[in-house]
């Protein structure tokens, strides 16, 4: 018997270059076959969906590190790159950048800095492509508030629904 179940629904309509729909119980998303493919491009990719999992994981576990650690976070934001090889071969690297209270210290970097790596390591989704030799990598930015509210303006310039 599984400790968790989760349930999702898939509708597609059309053919190749048509479009689907995927929901669940806090997830909704049009999906679709890439353009390059054959296509419409009308919707998420696997490839988008697959890195959206490890976003999520490593965005999730952090901020759960974070917390646990009680450092002191104004708000972080991650920028995330995917590269698909020839062969189809994903690496995945991820470019979190913590900021901090003002009051915040050297120690709260440090602490920080390390829960990068941390984060990596105890996200499930990633280790689990990682096993899969998907190289999943993190390049971490730690700043301390100065009142320019980075994560207001970083919400603003990549048009991130609030």
């Amino acid at each position: 018997m599984p400790d968790q179940k989760v349930n999702m629904n898939t509708v597609w309509f059309k053919d190749a270059k048509g479009f689907g729909r995927m929901k669940g119980d806090n997830l909704q998303t049009q999906i679709a076959i890439p353009v390059l493919k054959g296509g419409s491009g009308e919707g998420a990719n696997p490839q988008q969906l697959l890195m959206s999992s490890t976003i999520a994981c490593y965005s999730l576990t952090l901020a759960y590190m974070l917390d646990h650690k009680k450092v002191p976070v104004a708000g972080f934001f991650m920028d995330t790159e995917g590269n698909i090889a020839r062969g189809n071969q994903l690496s995945i690297t991820h470019r979190p950048h913590v900021v901090l209270s003002s009051g915040a210290s050297k120690e709260d970097i440090t602490v920080v800095e390390a829960l990068f790596l941390q984060a990596e390591e105890k996200c499930h989704i990633g280790q689990l492509l990682v096993k899969a030799g998907v190289p999943v990598g993190t390049e971490g930015k730690v700043s301390i508030d100065a009142g320019d509210d980075l994560t207001s303006n970083y919400i603003e310039q990549h048009q991130l629904e609030w």
